[in-house]
């Protein structure tokens, strides 16, 4: 007998169909279908859906799962999880593991490992060997092994010339290079954002000129080569213009903004809490703003949580020797509704189309849709309850995040991967 999915009396949102409109959604043997048959619909589960909405699951094209080698913060099924929790049905996870992803038989690990995950798992691996900035990965093997990007990750290649060469081979394999812009003998010893606040903090200040040189480079490589470069988590209002500028021009660059950085400032840090240390750092609201606007405008493509588990004992340091980064797949719908619809008063659709179709289109992925004969990847959620994140609940092994004990607005109620429930009701199913 077929698995047959009727999801009814929902306000389906699904932006790659333009569709918005209070209906139902089926599904049979895990694939979106237009109807079922009245036999059919005696046969199929049932989920009531009325006042939530029924979206396509959510596509994060930038989270860190840890697996290999950093199991005790995160794993890649834990993290999945955590994605299944936060409405997320694709991820696509970083190759900064230890070992780093830089060859076939890292990639096969964490393949093998994907495969048990509760949500679609798709690896990255590394533009360089060792991640060392030196010397080109075998890309065309990554890619044969299940590689759906390349990046160097926290270790932006400083080289001109190696980046070139990078971008080059990777247009071969039909790749895009992701990039995490950082002029480095900008940063050197860096901790937050170069302003006023670090000064009155007494900080080593990050300048968002360290952001815009790197965007600026990859402009004018990808103009040069026409390769596809994405920048990952613009935090600088001057890279959203330079990104504005290249687009209008054709350039073949893409990018994305996360839920901390359109959410918060660098004011947060007036208590050396190290839960809003991240890199790029929180800047200011006029950054704050203009990355705002960039979404708006279609200039920055997607939203990106950079989910980024550590454990309490690592973040519970002085600033200065505490690391980068903060968990967010289980937040991120709240705080993107809140900010983009709450106070920026986007149309919920166009939210959702940042965190569905538009995700996956910069990297090709089958999902962000429900469109006839997709995945049966859905995610149904309540756009008005509010609820008080508790990170110590969640199904992250971390708990590293600015958002505990907040109240936020907008929570997923139901997760569905390939016509099957993974989460519902607060619970991994």
């Amino acid at each position: 007998m077929p698995d047959l999915l009727w999801i009814k009396n929902g306000r389906v949102i699904d932006p790659a169909s333009k569709r918005d409109a209070v209906g139902d959604v089926f599904a049979i043997d895990g694939k979106i279908v237009a109807s079922l048959s009245g036999a059919q619909k005696k046969q199929a589960r049932v989920i009531d859906a009325k006042g939530l909405v029924v979206a396509p699951g959510l596509v994060d094209i930038h989270v860190h799962f840890r697996e290999p080698g950093q199991t005790h913060k995160e794993n890649i099924l834990t993290g999945s999880r955590a994605a299944a929790a936060g409405g997320f049905t694709t991820v696509v996870c970083m190759p900064n593991t230890s070992p780093v992803i830089d060859n076939a038989g890292t990639l096969q690990l964490v393949n093998a490992a994907a495969s048990k995950a509760a949500v679609r798992v798709y690896p990255t691996a590394c533009i360089t060997t060792g991640m060392a900035g030196k010397q080109l990965a075998p890309h065309g093997t990554l890619k044969a092994n299940g590689a759906v990007a390349l990046t160097d990750d926290g270790l932006c290649i400083q080289s001109n010339e190696l980046m070139r060469r990078a971008v080059e081979y990777a247009k071969m394999f039909d790749l895009c290079v992701l990039d995490h812009c950082q002029d480095d003998s900008l940063t050197e010893k860096a901790v937050m954002n170069e302003g006023t606040v670090s000064t009155r903090l007494g900080l080593k200040g990050w300048p968002h000129a360290a952001e815009d040189i790197i965007v600026a480079r990859n402009i004018i490589l990808s103009h040069y080569t026409d390769a596809h470069i994405h920048m990952q988590h613009i935090s600088s209002a001057y890279s959203v213009e330079l990104l504005r500028r290249a687009k209008k021009d054709g350039v073949r660059v893409t990018a994305e903004a996360t839920p901390h950085h359109i959410a918060l400032t660098d004011e947060a840090l007036a208590t050396y809490d190290t839960h809003f240390k991240m890199n790029p750092p929180l800047r200011t609201e006029a950054d704050r703003q203009a990355i705002i606007a960039g979404l708006k405008d279609g200039t920055l493509d997607c939203i990106g949580t950079d989910h980024a588990p550590h454990s309490p004992d690592e973040k519970d340091r002085e600033f200065d020797y505490a690391p980068n980064g903060i968990i967010g797949l289980e937040t991120a719908l709240a705080v993107t509704l809140d900010i983009l619809v709450g106070e920026a008063r986007f149309k919920l659709p166009s939210v959702i189309d940042l965190m569905t179709r538009r995700a996956a289109n910069v990297l090709k992925l089958p999902a962000g849709t429900l469109s006839e004969g997709a995945n049966a990847d859905v995610c149904l959620f309540d756009p008005t309850e509010q609820w008080t994140y508790d990170a110590t609940k969640g199904q992250s092994k971390s708990r590293n995040s600015p958002w505990h004990g907040k109240k936020l607005t907008g929570r997923v109620k139901t997760t569905i991967v390939g016509g099957k429930i993974v989460f519902a009701d607060g619970a991994i199913v």
